[in-house]
C-alpha cells in the first residue's frame, strides 16, 4: 500500500499542478479588483454582482443552459436507439459500427465544424439539393439551427457510446427470464433494458452537457457571432476586453453549475442503484 502511495505521487503533483493550481488562480482574480495584482490583492464581489445584475449576462446563460439542454435531449433520443441497434449486432458488426461513429473524433473538432460552414453556407451541398426539391433558398448557416446541428455533430458519439457499453454489459440471461415470465417486447425494455442501461444514459447526458454549456467555437463559428453563448462571452472577456477578473468570475459561476449539474446526475444514479438493491 505504501509502494502504491509513492507512484501516485507524481499523477497527483500533476494533477495539482495543471488542475487545481489553475481553478485557485481563477478562483482568486474572480474576487479580485480589475487592475490589482496578487500582491496588492484586495477582496470585492462586485465581479459576481456585476454579472447576476445585469439581464444581458443572465440572457446569456438562459441560452447556453438552454441549448445545452436540446443538445443533449436531441443526443439521447438520437443516441438511445442507434446504441440499442449497435448492441443487437454480432460482435463483428459491432465494432465496424463503433469505428465508424468515432472515426470523425480522429478529427480535430474545430476542423470538422469548419468543414459544416461549406456545407451549409450559400452554394453549399444542402443548398443546392433544397434547390433541386423546390424548396427554395434557405437560410441555414449562422442561425440556431446551424449551432444544434454543430453540436449534436460533435457530440453525438459520446451520448451512442456510453449507452452502447452500458447496454453490452447488461446479463442478456434477464431477457430470457423476462421472455420466460411472459413480458413481451416492450414489458421488457421498460422493467429490464431501461433500468439497467440508465447508467450509459446519465454518463452520457454528462458528457454532452457539460461540454455543450460551456462551447465557444461552435456557436461562434456556424452562429457568426449572432448567437452569443457563456463561452463566448467569458473568451470575449480574457482575449477582446481583457477584463480578466470578470471573466474569471464567469468561469467561477460555470464551474458551480456544472458541479451542481454532476451533483444532480449522481444523485440520480445512487436513487436509481438504491432502487434496483430494493428489488
Amino acid at each position: 500500500m505504501k509502494k502504491f502511495s509513492q507512484l501516485a505521487i507524481p499523477y497527483i503533483a500533476w494533477a495539482a499542478m495543471m488542475l487545481v493550481l489553475p481553478m485557485a488562480l481563477i478562483a482568486l482574480y474572480s474576487f479580485m479588483r480589475q487592475g490589482n495584482d496578487i500582491i496588492s490583492f484586495s477582496f470585492t464581489l462586485e465581479h459576481y454582482k456585476k454579472f447576476f445584475t445585469d439581464p444581458d449576462f443572465l440572457l446569456v446563460l438562459w441560452r447556453s443552459l438552454l441549448i445545452a439542454v436540446k443538445t443533449t435531449l436531441i443526443c439521447l433520443v438520437i443516441g438511445y436507439p442507434a446504441a440499442y441497434y449497435i448492441s443487437r449486432c454480432s460482435e463483428q458488426i459491432q465494432n465496424i459500427i463503433v469505428l465508424c461513429i468515432t472515426l470523425p473524433t480522429w478529427i480535430n473538432a474545430l476542423v470538422r465544424t469548419y468543414a459544416w460552414i461549406g456545407i451549409l453556407s450559400d452554394g453549399g451541398i444542402i443548398q443546392t439539393i433544397l434547390g433541386f426539391l423546390g424548396l427554395g433558398e434557405v437560410e441555414l448557416l449562422y442561425t440556431e439551427a446551424a449551432v444544434l446541428l454543430g453540436m449534436v455533430y460533435n457530440f453525438l458519439p459520446f451520448m451512442i457510446l456510453q449507452i452502447n457499453t452500458a447496454l453490452c454489459k447488461m446479463d442478456h440471461s434477464l431477457l430470457e427470464a423476462a421472455s420466460d415470465l411472459g413480458a413481451n417486447g416492450a414489458q421488457t425494455f421498460r422493467r429490464v433494458i431501461l433500468p439497467l442501461s440508465l447508467p450509459g444514459v446519465i454518463n452520457g447526458i454528462t458528457l454532452v452537457f457539460l461540454p455543450a454549456v460551456s462551447s465557444f467555437f461552435i456557436p461562434k463559428l456556424l452562429g457568426g457571432g449572432q448567437y452569443f453563448l457563456i463561452g463566448n462571452l467569458i473568451e470575449n472577456q480574457f482575449i477582446t476586453a481583457g477584463e480578466w477578473n470578470f471573466g474569471s468570475a464567469i468561469s467561477m459561476i460555470m464551474a458551480i453549475v456544472m458541479m451542481l449539474m454532476m451533483m444532480a446526475v449522481r444523485n440520480i444514479e445512487k436513487k436509481n442503484q438504491g432502487g434496483k438493491e430494493e428489488d
